[in-house]
């Protein structure tokens, strides 16, 4: 037997292949009871997929122009855009204040005066905050950004 008989080893390594795909072909999957890391837990928490998406996604940038500071925010820890108009409205206009003012009628529109409320998806592209459904708005959006509102400059330049 000569290692070096190329016929040779090419039937080696046919009859190895043949060998291993036999053995992974009769490997049957074991049921997840008798895995062992599983031994342990009785049972996982049931959650939908759009539950278990909105637990896993990181905290996003909220980037306010005009200022050199950004702060995060956990999406998945408010259920609406309600919840976090109120959110930015606390962090950028009414400070780190105790009380907030009770409105119920704050939206995105209305959440940073003089300011629209924008986002960065996966993308890059920057959208209007508001338009798609909260749970789609949580997967996607990266970073928010609160664009200052500009004034029209044609009647600034027409009055002057």
């Amino acid at each position: 037997m000569n290692s070096f008989d190329p016929q040779e080893r090419q039937e080696q390594s046919l009859k190895r292949r043949w060998q291993e795909k036999r053995l992974i072909s009769n490997i049957s999957p074991r049921p997840p009871s008798s895995l062992p890391f599983m031994a342990h837990s009785k049972s996982f928490p049931s959650l939908d997929n759009d539950d278990l998406v909105s637990a896993v996604v990181p905290p996003v940038t909220v980037v306010l122009e005009g200022r050199s500071i950004c702060q995060r925010i956990s999406l998945h820890k408010h259920g609406s855009y309600h919840s976090l108009a109120k959110a930015l409205r606390q962090m950028f206009v009414d400070g780190a204040g105790g009380d907030v003012a009770e409105t119920t009628d704050l939206d995105l529109t209305n959440a940073v005066p003089g300011h629209l409320i924008a986002y960065e998806d996966m993308e890059n592209d920057l959208l209007l905050a508001g338009d798609l459904n909260w749970k789609d708005f949580v997967r996607v959006a990266k970073r928010i950004r609160i664009l200052p509102v500009k004034g029209n400059s044609r009647k600034r330049r027409g009055g002057a």
